[in-house]
C-alpha cells in the first residue's frame, strides 16, 4: 500500500473546476536520453506513473515533443482510462528533429498539428490545460509578441479541443498581452531558490489567483550555492531536492510543483517535501543563496 501525504494541499486554477494537489508529476524524464526516444525500461516508466496516482498525485505535466510522442504514449499506456480528477497539462511551441535539438514550432499549422498529436497520443478528446511554450533565449524568456500563436490556441479552445490555456517561459509583459487574447490559468517558468528573477512576477500572479509552476527546482546552482543547500538539507536530515521543493511550497501558495523522476524511490522522496517544515532560520539561509547569486554576477 502506497503512503498518502497531503501533497502540499490543494490549488484551484482560476475560473475552472480543476483542483490539483500542489505536488504533481513532471513526465519529461520518462523519455530516453536527451528526452529523445524510448526509455530503457518502459515497464518501469509505467510503474512510476501508476505509483504517482496511487500516492494521490492528480496533476501530470507533459508534452508531445518529449520523445517525441513517447512520453504521452507511455502516459496513455499506464493510466488510460484516466482517473476522473486527473489534470493533464501539456505544452506546445517546439519540435524535435532527429538531432535532438529544440526548434520553435509556432505557425498555426504546427500548433494545430501539435494539439492533435497530443490528443491522439494521450487518448483524449480535449486537453485540460495547454501551455504555449515560448523558446526565448538559452537561459530564459525574451520579450516579443505572442499574439499570433496564442490566437491559434484560443481558436482551438473555441473548438473544444483545449479547456484552458497557460504560458511557459514568458515575461510579465507577455502575460499582459496574452490576457488581452484569452484567460491564462497558469505560468510555467524557471525558478528556484538560487534563481529568483520571477519573485515579483510570482507575487503578482498570486494576487490574480494564477498558478505558477516552476521548472528546474535544482537547476543552475554553482558549487557555493549547492554547498549552502546541502548544509541546510543535512541539518534537517533531508535531501537537497526535498529542501528545494519545500522552500518552493512555502514561498507562495500559488506555486505548483512538477518534479520529475523515472524512479519510484525518488518519487517517494520528492513527495515527502510536503511534510518538511522549514524554520525561519533555514529559510534565511536558503534566501541567502539568491543573494550570493546576485553578488557573483
Amino acid at each position: 500500500m502506497s503512503e498518502q501525504t497531503n501533497l502540499g494541499g490543494n490549488f484551484t486554477l482560476p475560473n475552472t473546476s480543476i483542483t490539483v494537489k500542489r505536488i504533481g508529476y513532471g513526465a519529461m524524464q520518462l523519455a530516453g536520453p536527451n528526452v529523445m526516444g524510448a526509455p530503457r525500461d518502459v515497464d518501469a516508466a509505467v510503474a512510476v506513473l501508476r505509483e504517482a496516482i496511487a500516492l494521490g498525485i492528480n496533476h501530470i505535466d507533459t508534452s508531445d515533443f518529449y520523445g517525441p510522442h513517447i512520453t504521452n504514449q507511455i502516459i496513455r499506456q499506464a493510466l488510460h482510462p484516466y482517473p476522473e480528477d486527473l489534470a493533464i497539462v501539456t505544452k506546445v511551441g517546439a519540435r524535435r528533429p532527429e538531432d535532438g535539438s529544440w526548434v520553435p514550432a509556432m505557425s498555426p499549422q504546427e500548433l494545430t498539428e501539435a494539439i492533435h498529436d497530443n490528443l491522439r497520443n494521450l487518448g483524449l478528446d480535449a486537453i485540460d490545460v495547454v501551455n504555449l511554450r515560448l523558446m526565448g533565449d538559452v537561459h530564459g524568456p525574451s520579450e516579443g509578441s505572442l499574439a499570433e500563436p496564442l490566437t491559434t490556441l484560443a481558436e482551438l479552445k473555441e473548438q473544444g479541443l483545449i479547456r484552458h490555456l497557460g504560458l511557459s517561459n514568458v515575461t510579465p509583459t507577455q502575460l499582459a498581452e496574452a490576457q488581452t487574447i484569452a484567460e491564462i490559468v497558469c505560468v510555467q517558468n524557471q525558478y528556484n531558490v538560487a534563481h529568483r528573477e520571477d519573485d515579483a512576477f510570482i507575487d503578482d500572479l498570486a494576487k490574480q489567483g494564477i498558478a505558477y509552476v516552476p521548472f528546474f527546482p535544482l537547476g543552475g546552482f554553482n558549487p557555493l550555492q549547492s554547498s549552502a543547500l546541502d548544509a541546510v538539507a543535512a541539518s534537517l536530515a533531508a535531501t537537497p531536492m526535498q529542501v528545494a521543493l519545500a522552500w518552493l511550497l512555502q514561498r507562495s501558495p500559488n506555486i505548483l510543483l512538477i518534479p520529475g523522476t523515472s524512479s519510484i524511490s525518488h518519487l517517494h522522496e520528492n513527495i515527502k517535501a510536503a511534510d518538511l517544515q522549514l524554520s525561519p532560520q533555514a529559510i534565511a539561509h536558503l534566501d541567502a543563496i539568491a543573494t550570493t547569486a546576485v553578488r557573483s554576477q
